[in-house]
């Protein structure tokens, strides 16, 4: 399977969030097509059948290209993020 590039989930997830938070305020039909759009996108992109699949599955993909960025660049991924921005902790399997 072909993997998406950081980018491109970046910018599906963002649309999720913008898509997740609007529909939690409006149920608007528009707004709920278009969320259901994003969420198959993204069980697309990752390979998966869920949104929560999806999910930690765009999170891998973000994790992986972080930590390939940081060993290529030879500066920890912390000390590139902007003052008073961190990663999450890692989940726990």
């Amino acid at each position: 399977m072909l993997t998406p590039s950081p980018d491109a989930m970046r910018t599906l997830l963002a649309r999720y969030n913008d898509l997740q938070l609007r529909h939690s305020q409006d149920s608007d039909y528009e707004l709920q097509r278009s969320l259901e759009d994003v969420t198959y996108t993204l069980c697309v992109s990752t390979g998966t059948r869920t949104v929560h699949e999806a999910l930690l599955a765009a999170d891998t993909i973000l994790r992986r290209a972080a930590a390939e960025e940081e060993a290529a660049s030879g500066i920890p991924i912390q000390r590139m993020m902007p003052a008073g921005v961190s990663l999450p902790k890692p989940r726990s399997a």
